[in-house]
């Protein structure tokens, strides 16, 4: 069965760290998670704010457990609010629908978790994300 490793989680997370640093991003903070959401690895850099590992592992968290992304999640949002909300109480309040939250996919299609970057912009916590994934070697899925 395929799965996310711990190595593939490491990479991904150095691989995220290395991106923003060279676009010039704020500090992050990156969570993996496995297919059934459950936390993999965590890295929060230097002076990014501690509370940043909940909004990364919600962003991750709904990405693998509503199968999309963050964009898709942020339209649908936009589109749906009410329907955004209720899946948000169904999941316990655990969900942050926004970019930052990508999927992960293994070589044959098949997701096998998700990651959750926090502390730029939106657009560059999934940049920093996809970053990460393509140095584990692994395909991402904004």
């Amino acid at each position: 069965m395929e799965e996310i490793t711990l190595s593939q989680a490491r990479t991904i997370i150095s691989g995220a760290f290395e991106a923003g640093e060279k676009a010039g991003m704020r500090p992050l903070a990156v969570v993996v998670v496995d297919a059934g959401g459950h936390v993999r690895a965590f890295e929060r850099q230097d002076d990014a704010p501690p509370g940043r590992f909940d909004v990364a592992r919600g962003k991750a968290y709904g990405s693998v457990m509503l199968g999309i992304g963050g964009f898709a999640q942020r339209d649908r949002a936009e589109a749906q609010s009410y329907f955004m909300t209720a899946l948000n109480g169904a999941y316990g309040g655990q969900l942050v629908p926004v970019p930052g939250g990508v999927l992960v996919r293994a070589a044959s299609g098949r997701v096998i978790g998700a990651v959750g970057v926090t502390g730029d912009t939106s657009e560059n916590d999934a940049d920093a994300a996809l970053a990460g994934i393509k140095a584990a070697g692994l395909t991402g899925e904004a």
